[in-house]
């Protein structure tokens, strides 16, 4: 089952190439970088009205200004914060110096990024970025598609892969971004739906089985269960489209993100083989209501260990879910789903009471990175 944290969006509290929630390294990312006019392999040359380097920590308070103004315009049910941007430069999985790229204007506002992050040993890279609203229409998103495409191959070639692919994540109701990965030669692969259901409705009383007992990351000694629910969600995603493990880097992002909630994130222990046999983390965006028109706790990840499933514990912990959701004041719970997941996931939200808000368009570009 996936929600914002899975790779529908590449941009929820943790993606699937995440990074901890440590401070900067003692060395971040200088600003050098590509210069106007400036072509990588495979591209075009970058438009020559804005200079074009890689992003650096310096620039974090700007570039989330940029993705506000970006925000306002194309209203999406979710921002990046403040500690996603920072994540973006952090990641030991990817080099910013190199996995980044802005434009700026003649004031040094950033007007355009793009950024594509890898998991090590995968084939997967996944491309990120936007640009001004005052300054679309002028060529900078395909040139900035190009250049991921190009440092996505390059990141293949040093992989030592020969073939992979360009993944990007659009809201089905952005027709301008729609409009560009469909030039692009991206072909669509999947869709991902977003739904919510009002909590004011009644929540289903649903028991979990016996032999398990619920515990939240409030828990004492919640360390070793957020471990153990790292190692359920790798068992539990496995067979999930798109979905790659997440190492402790990762984890440990997606875990401490600011919008993440300890006391609505549920674990269900199985003491007699010392593991988790399923979980959900629960988040909430302060931004919620003013983005969706209600207050919402959202379901970021909900999973279930492949031995235990079809014994309900999945809407078990959806329906503790809402209980404190409710209880914390909120007007909804959400959650994201894969909307060709052959586990039944749609159907399941549906019988609980979810309904459909809005999709997501996931392209995949093929790409070729034959060695020398």
């Amino acid at each position: 089952m996936t929600t914002r944290d899975s790779p529908a969006t590449g941009t929820g509290p943790s993606s699937d190439a995440g990074a901890s929630a440590s401070g900067p390294p003692a060395s971040a990312p200088s600003a050098a970088g590509h210069a106007a006019g400036e072509q990588g392999p495979g591209t075009g040359p970058l438009p020559a009205s804005l200079r074009w380097r890689a992003l650096s920590y310096a620039d974090i308070d700007s570039w989330h200004a940029l993705v506000h103004r970006v925000a306002e315009q194309d209203q999406p049910d979710w921002v990046e914060q403040r500690a996603d941007l920072e994540q973006a430069l952090r990641a030991s999985k990817n080099d910013a110096r190199k996995d980044t790229l802005a434009g700026f204007d003649a004031d040094g506002v950033p007007r355009a990024y793009g950024r594509v992050s890898m998991n090590r040993g995968s084939s997967l890279i996944h491309g990120a970025g936007a640009v001004d609203p005052a300054w679309r229409r002028q060529g900078i998103g395909r040139a900035l598609f190009a250049w991921q495409a190009a440092r996505a191959t390059a990141r293949l070639r040093q992989a030592g892969r020969t073939d992979g692919v360009l993944r990007s994540y659009v809201e089905e109701r952005n027709p301008s971004h729609l409009a560009l990965l469909t030039a692009s030669g991206s072909s669509i692969v999947r869709y991902f739906t977003e739904m919510t259901r009002p909590l004011d409705q009644p929540i289903p009383e649903l028991s979990f089985p016996p032999g398990l007992h619920l515990v939240d990351f409030t828990h004492t000694g919640s360390g070793d269960i957020v471990e153990l629910v790292r190692l359920a969600h790798n068992d539990a995603f496995q067979d999930h489209w798109g979905s790659e493990a997440r190492d402790q880097e990762s984890w440990q992002f997606t875990v401490t993100h600011p919008e993440i909630r300890d006391d609505w994130s549920l674990a269900l222990l199985d003491a007699t083989r010392g593991e988790v046999a399923a979980y959900q983390l629960g988040s909430h965006d302060p931004a919620s209501r003013e983005l969706l028109g209600h207050s919402e706790g959202y379901t970021d990840l909900l999973g279930v260990r492949r031995s235990w499933r079809g014994r309900g514990l999945a809407p078990a912990l959806l329906a503790e879910a809402m209980r404190r959701y409710r209880a914390a004041g909120m007007e909804n719970a959400g959650l994201g789903v894969d909307t060709d997941n052959p586990s039944g996931a749609l159907g399941l939200y549906e019988r609980m009471g979810y309904v459909p808000t809005q999709r997501s368009v996931v392209f995949d570009l093929e790409l070729s990175a034959p060695t020398d």
